[in-house]
């Protein structure tokens, strides 16, 4: 019967190794609420402690005991390759980028370009009224005004915007002679020395284009597909300045984020130029792709239930940058990975806590031929311009989102090779974390009494 007490001490032990990391990993990240809820351990491991000082003729709760944890474990933890291989849903056809919150923003009212679209799309006229009548982003009128990040962020776009014209350039006449190994391990690394969480390289599809162009001098001209390289890249957002979300913390570390994700993107093209291939970044407010897209297919992560980016190291915590071009690198042949779909249909949190309520609460439906969830992007935007920020709440609640650090990378990585934890992973994060949350308050240095 020793089998049985090294059994249950093994696990006593995995039990108490589980309590000082969240406990101890809490208190780094001053999630005081957490540490006192993980003292909810402590009896079950006093418990556990208790039952290893049975007498003998008591063997049988231990058997009993033994039996209950062996098959409990084994069914959470069976291993993916045990489950049903999931074929991925192809996307297809192109998106009109006219169509889009963000180039719809920018239309004049009495200008030629504001009165053609909504007569192709007169659907779209009534809501876009209502937003327009809003503070908008960045207003001082705005639900969560603050004259410091406000202000900030105001400066970091206008920076974002001086970068337009770096997004093309002349490729210098003679390519150099390349090996394409040599140059992606340059490119990455070089990217990575810069300030890049992740990329890798694929091949462009079609429907990773816009079909027309929808902002600025681009405005209704046929997107040419001449590049069939995609370099897709992430830079990290800082957990801190996302968690206090809607407030004015988020679109300054987007701003800061898009700025960095710019400059990567526009060094790395002028780059390639240099060396004699034609190349484009697609920075924020200049994209001709849909960035999301580029690196799901780079295998950089998947596009989740809010629309976003889902990585693994950060979840959707992050912005993407690309670029495109001729040159040629070793791309990656796409790997789905049905995990984060499949954790998104048992979490929801990011529909609970949404304010605009723009976030489907409900199973992916065929959208264009394809199996997905999309949000309500006239509701998303709207509460952008009652609020001032880009909101990001969507973001902060995600379990991904945690910060990057031992506990929390165990959980993301247990998440995508155990099918049966994924449930269990909503529950714990739900009773330590909180199901509907509030914002954390807004960083000190950032606070004003206005």
């Amino acid at each position: 019967m020793i089998y049985l007490k090294l059994f249950l001490a093994a696990f006593l032990v995995l039990s108490v190794c589980i309590f000082l990391l969240l406990f101890f990993t809490s208190l780094i990240e001053q999630r005081i609420k957490v540490v006192a809820k993980s003292l909810v351990l402590i009896p079950a491991i006093v418990c556990l402690s208790a039952l290893l000082l049975l007498p003998a003729n008591f063997n049988w709760i231990l058997i009993i005991i033994d039996i209950l944890l062996l098959l409990t474990t084994t069914y959470i933890f069976l291993p993916k390759f045990l489950f049903p291989t999931i074929e991925e849903d192809k996307a297809t056809g192109n998106i009109d980028e006219r169509t889009i919150m963000f180039a719809r923003k920018e239309l004049k009212p009495g200008s030629e370009r504001f009165n053609e679209y909504y007569k192709e799309y007169p659907s779209h006229k009534d809501n876009d009224d209502k937003f327009r009548s809003m503070a908008g982003l960045l207003g001082e009128q705005s639900k969560f005004y603050n004259s410091l990040s406000y202000n900030a962020a105001d400066a970091i776009f206008s920076i974002v915007d001086g970068l337009h014209p770096f997004v093309n350039g002349e490729v210098k006449d003679k390519p150099v002679d390349i090996n394409p190994k040599q140059f992606s391990q340059f490119i990455k690394h070089w990217s990575k020395k810069s300030g890049v969480a992740s990329i890798a390289f694929t091949k462009m599809k079609n429907y990773h284009w816009y079909s027309v162009g929808g902002r600025g001098e681009r405005y209704n001209r046929p997107i040419e597909q001449e590049h069939k390289i995609g370099i897709a890249f992430t830079v990290e957002m800082d957990h801190e300045m996302v968690a206090s979300a809607p407030k004015g913390s988020i679109i300054m570390e987007s701003a800061t984020q898009y700025l960095k994700a710019g400059i990567i993107a526009t060094q790395l093209a002028q780059f390639i130029r240099n060396c004699g291939f034609d190349a484009r970044a697609h920075i924020d407010g200049n994209y001709e792709v849909v960035a999301p897209l580029v690196a799901r297919d780079a295998n950089l992560g998947e596009i989740g239930r809010m629309g976003l980016l889902m990585t693994p190291e950060f979840g959707p915590r992050v912005r993407v940058g690309v670029i495109t071009t001729n040159m040629p690198l070793l791309v990656e042949e796409r790997q789905y990975d049905n995990s984060y779909e499949d954790f998104c249909e048992k979490c929801l949190k990011c529909a609970v806590n949404c304010p605009a309520s723009a976030i489907p609460d409900s199973d992916k439906k065929i959208i264009n031929n394809v199996n997905r969830w999309q949000i309500n992007s006239e509701k998303c935007f709207n509460y952008w311009c009652m609020a001032g920020t880009d909101c990001g709440r969507c973001m902060s609640t995600c379990p991904y989102s945690h910060p990057n650090n031992l506990m929390h990378n165990i959980i993301r990585w247990s998440i995508r090779q155990f099918p049966n934890f994924r449930y269990w992973a909503v529950k714990m994060d739900d009773f330590f974390y909180g199901r509907k949350t509030a914002p954390a308050k807004l960083p000190n240095w950032i606070e004003t009494t206005s």
